[in-house]
C-alpha cells in the first residue's frame, strides 16, 4: 500500500497502462495545468477530459477515480464540466468503476484505494475483496454492468465503460 507523501504522478509505473486503457475505452486524458486548489492532487476533470500534471505529486489510483467520474457522467454534460460533481450516486459509481478499471488493467486494489483515500482504504479494500461492490447498483442501473441473471459476465466485468446519454431502468 502506498504510504507517506505522493511522488510526482509522472513517476508512477502504472501511468502508461492507465493512459492506454483510457484511450482504448474512449476517455481523454491530457497533460495540463492543474490548479493548486483542485480536489485531488495533480489532476482534475475539465472540458470532457481528465487533466493531469505529471510533475505534481499525486496518487495514481486517484487518476482512475477521476476517470471514473467522467465515465459515469452523462456524456452530454462532459464539455461543461470544470470539476466532478458531488452527486453521491455518481461518487459511489465512480468508486465501483475505478475498481473494475483497476482489475482490467491489473492494478492492485491497495494502489487504487491508497493510504490517503477518503478517510482510509481498509473498509473499501475489504468490501471489494468480499464482493460487496459499493456503487455497483448504479452501474447496473445505467446498464454499464450486468445485473444478476441476465447472462452477461459478472462485475468487475463491464458491459460498457462509458455511460450512455439516456438510460432508464
Amino acid at each position: 500500500m502506498q504510504t507517506g507523501h505522493p511522488s510526482p504522478l509522472g513517476n508512477a509505473p502504472e501511468l502508461a497502462d492507465i493512459l492506454a486503457f483510457l484511450e482504448r475505452i474512449g476517455l481523454t486524458a491530457a497533460v495540463g495545468i492543474v490548479p493548486a486548489d483542485a480536489v485531488l492532487l495533480a489532476m482534475t476533470v475539465r472540458g470532457g477530459a481528465v487533466v493531469y500534471d505529471p510533475a505534481q505529486p499525486g496518487r495514481i489510483g486517484d487518476l482512475l477515480h477521476e476517470a471514473g467520474h467522467l465515465a459515469v457522467t452523462n456524456p452530454a454534460l462532459w464539455d461543461t464540466l470544470s470539476q466532478v460533481g458531488d452527486d453521491p450516486a455518481e461518487e459511489m459509481a465512480a468508486i465501483a468503476w475505478s475498481y473494475a478499471a483497476a482489475m482490467a488493467i491489473g492494478i492492485p486494489t491497495a494502489t487504487l484505494f491508497h493510504a490517503g483515500y477518503k478517510g482510509g482504504p481498509d473498509y473499501l479494500i475489504a468490501a471489494f475483496a468480499w464482493g460487496s461492490f459499493i456503487g455497483l447498483p448504479m452501474l447496473q442501473y445505467w446498464r454499464m454492468a450486468a445485473r444478476p441473471g441476465d447472462g452477461a459476465p459478472r462485475f468487475p466485468a463491464m458491459r460498457t465503460w462509458l455511460r450512455l446519454s439516456c438510460v432508464t431502468a
